[in-house]
């Protein structure tokens, strides 16, 4: 009898991720979401549900070819509700939709540079191990690498580690039918990026959430730990973002940097704070006005300034038509809220 092994992924009350298989019998292929029965876990191993009513639904929303199970198994992303069909105070992604839901002509678009760091044993790759050795006095720990400068986009084993995993990732998300655009090496050593997209509305939050989750995966077989911590080592090291670009169909004809992008910039300008209360945990550690970032208690934009809230590039700027940055977002960002924020504040208010 022919099967289908669907990986059912849903986030937990942490913002991490779990997932659980089910075996379709009966079936060669799904090519939808709709095609698959809704499902439950135990929410109070997950911290979404009490003991005494423990039961989650979760129903699926896309799907995509499982790249480590191959041939014609799938990833499932999923959202979670109460047996009554409400939404769970942890499902951002309802939400979402709802807000994505208006004014679909204007074809929202969003690139998501994900920046994240590896870890091994608790140290970043890279990095020596730290060790504490006294000499008749007070202890002296040692681990630290060379200052930031030749680890940005490098290559060669002294400047780059964990090379293997983040193209790993890659492939992984390309065989699944992420749309991946891109990756790199990044400032701080054992650091790197990748962007997804460009992604119309709620997919950006979907195809985002399942990267994550791919690269998980792909870190248990590499033996290490992903982290999406905004500020993973104190002092002068740079820290993790998730810049999030961001344009719609005006904004992408001529003329739409004076008509449509500048006017979306200034109205997040007068919503940072709501902004930035959505945009990442320890966030705060992360924008200080230093390494790459504009200050969290303040609003700047400009062209090709990457210190500033918000960056235009000198090609929208050149052209007069194209997208914006919104360079604020934490690594850990939850993109169901944050790209809805954006088209929320920049379109529908």
């Amino acid at each position: 009898m022919p099967y289908v092994l669907a990986e059912y992924v849903w986030i937990d009350a942490d913002g991490g991720l779990r997932s659980k298989t089910k075996v379709v019998h009966g079936k060669d292929s799904i090519s939808k979401a709709s095609e698959l029965p809704n499902w439950n876990f135990d929410g109070s191993s997950t911290g979404q549900a009490p003991g005494d009513d423990s039961e989650v639904i979760i129903t699926p929303r896309t799907i995509f070819a499982d790249p480590f199970r191959k041939g014609n198994h799938i990833l499932v992303m999923t959202d979670c509700y109460t047996p009554k069909g409400d939404a769970i105070p942890t499902n951002t992604r309802a939400g979402a939709a709802e807000i994505f839901s208006n004014k679909t002509e204007l074809e929202p678009w969003f690139g998501i540079e994900q920046e994240y760091t590896l870890f091994k044993d608790g140290t970043p790759l890279g990095w020596p191990k730290a060790v504490a050795r006294s000499f008749g006095g007070p202890t002296v720990q040692l681990g630290f690498p060379g200052a930031q400068g030749p680890y940005y986009c490098s290559a060669g084993a002294d400047v780059a580690f964990g090379r293997e995993v983040c193209e790993a990732h890659m492939m992984a998300c390309l065989q699944a039918g992420i749309n991946v655009s891109g990756i790199n090496a990044e400032v701080m050593p054992g650091q790197w990026e990748y962007q997804v997209g460009p992604c119309t509305g709620i997919e950006a939050g979907d195809q985002l959430w399942m990267s994550r989750y791919i690269l998980n995966r792909v870190c248990e077989d590499h033996g290490v730990v992903v982290s999406y911590d905004p500020k993973p080592i104190p002092g002068d090291w740079n820290g993790a973002g998730c810049h999030t670009n961001f344009s719609t169909k005006p904004m992408r004809k001529p003329g739409g940097l004076d008509k449509y992008i500048i006017p979306a910039i200034e109205k997040l300008g007068e919503k940072h704070a709501e902004h930035i209360a959505v945009y990442g945990e320890g966030n705060d550690a992360r924008l200080t006005g230093s390494h790459e970032t504009a200050s969290i208690d303040s609003f700047s934009w400009g062209v090709a300034n990457r210190g500033a809230s918000v960056r235009v590039g000198n090609d929208t700027k050149e052209k007069g038509y194209g997208y914006f940055e919104d360079r604020r977002p934490a690594s850990n960002m939850d993109p169901y809220l944050v790209t809805s924020m954006i088209f929320k504040t920049s379109c529908l208010d």
